[in-house]
């Protein structure tokens, strides 16, 4: 295990409190409509609408002096952040992404002052890029969930949760990579130990929940789910192997559930998020009765979705942001 509980409680000093003591709150409609106690950890109300920040913020503080340019590959969440994070340093920020990467999240990219530099491919093609970008320029190669500063800045909102005076029988996280449910997971398990860690993850991209149960990666086909967060086909083995210590369980949800569990959020919480945050509801939607009457939390976290894609796949209709001087 990489994760050490006084790192994470450190790393609470060097994080923005912009992307801290984000609101957890118990959403009864929600709740009603699941069958449940369903607290949700809402972590899209910052600038960059997700939780990278917490992990960007950390990496970055312990940096500061020992690099002027960082690179990433992103499919849009961490490059926002690490944009973020770079600009309030004068660290300058490249993030290599997909062509196919979702446009919301190139254009903030941009907007937050990096150079947003695309490749043909998946996200492991845009993390070949960013390495020989880094070897090439000198710049801080900061590669999520193997870099232990992103997986520590999310361990602060497991920090957080075992804070709160309700008692969690689970928690859902969802999983990609693997930085916010090792990190998470383990600030429970520290601080909470009789809650239960459950990763989620879309079916149609399971490479870590399919190590998990096997104990050591395995093979598998190009991803193919609107969760692109969380999409990625390879596993890093020592995020494997802190996951796998602390995790209960890790389960596949259905593209339908992932939709379907957008469009409640949206219409019983009022919150528009995007795919990769709406895994842990679309679980409970799938649980055949698993979390009934348990009080469970899940973190909601990103809402970096297009309009036209939310309707698109929700049928629920959201308008875009009015912008600046359009009144």
């Amino acid at each position: 295990m990489r994760l050490e509980l006084a790192r994470i409680l450190g790393a609470r000093d060097q994080i923005d409190p912009v992307f801290l003591n984000t609101p957890q709150y118990e959403c009864e409609p929600l709740g009603d409509v699941l069958g449940c106690r369903l607290i949700l950890k809402v972590e899209t109300l910052n600038p960059v609408r997700s939780f990278k920040g917490r992990g960007t913020e950390t990496v970055l503080s312990r940096l500061e002096g020992d690099a002027d340019a960082a690179v990433c590959a992103s499919a849009g969440n961490l490059g926002q952040a690490l944009a973020y994070s770079g600009r309030r340093r004068g660290i300058g920020v490249a993030v290599v992404a997909s062509s196919a990467a979702n446009p919301l999240k190139l254009e903030r990219m941009k907007a937050l002052g990096a150079t947003v530099i695309l490749v043909d491919g998946e996200i492991e093609a845009a993390l070949e890029t960013a390495t020989r970008y880094a070897a090439e320029t000198g710049a801080f190669l900061v590669e999520d969930s193997r870099d232990i500063g992103t997986c520590e800045g999310a361990a602060t909102i497991g920090v957080e949760l075992a804070e709160s005076p309700v008692e969690l029988d689970s928690v859902l996280i969802s999983l990609g990579a693997g930085a916010m449910a090792s990190g998470v997971g383990f600030a429970l398990k520290s601080l909470r130990k009789t809650t239960e860690v459950i990763c989620v993850q879309p079916e149609n991209a399971p490479a870590m929940t399919l190590a998990l149960r096997a104990g050591h990666p395995v093979e598998v086909g190009a991803p193919g789910t609107i969760a692109d967060g969380v999409a990625g086909r390879y596993v890093i083995p020592e995020v494997l192997d802190d996951l796998s210590s602390i995790a209960d369980d890790a389960v596949l949800v259905s593209e339908a559930a992932i939709v379907e569990a957008m469009r409640l959020l949206h219409v019983h919480a009022g919150l528009v998020v995007e795919p990769a945050a709406a895994l842990g509801v679309a679980s409970i939607l799938e649980g055949q009765g698993r979390f009934d009457g348990r009080t469970v939390a899940t973190i909601l976290c990103g809402s970096n979705v297009t309009p036209e894609a939310f309707n698109r796949w929700t049928h629920v209709p959201i308008s875009a942001p009015d912008t600046v001087g359009s009144r």
